[in-house]
């Protein structure tokens, strides 16, 4: 069974950075992409950036371009999302996701199958 377990949210100033963490089990690294998404409240759940995990694609929302950078490390079955220059519209619950199986919908919600729990993240002004 798929899990996902995100860690590494919390409160910054804005300009700082944030490393988010999910830690997955149960061959997600297998679901062609994995993908980081932010839910602000009265919001849609939105795609931040992907990564197809059979290579080293990745792909970003225009707002978070040169400024957040996803990664993973097969060997620890880790995906990581770093947030730098972070602004208080990054503010968000951010979700770890697998199993889209082409770029195309990386950044279609309902094309994920798993998610994890949730991270909040939070930018002050």
């Amino acid at each position: 069974q798929v899990q996902l377990v995100e860690s590494g949210g919390g409160s910054v100033q804005a300009g700082g950075s944030l490393r988010l963490s999910c830690a997955t089990s149960g061959y997600t690294f297998s679901t062609n992409f994995m993908s980081w998404f932010r839910q602000a409240p009265g919001k849609e759940r939105e795609g931040v950036a992907s990564i197809y995990t059979r290579g080293i694609s990745t792909y970003y929302a225009d707002s978070v371009k040169g400024r957040f950078t996803i990664s993973q490390d097969k060997a620890k079955n880790m995906l990581y999302l770093q947030m730098n220059n972070l602004k208080p519209e990054d503010t968000a619950m951010y979700y770890c996701a697998a199993g889209a199986l082409n770029s195309g919908v990386w950044a279609t919600a309902s094309k994920y199958k798993y998610w994890g729990q949730g991270t909040q993240v939070t930018v002050s002004s």
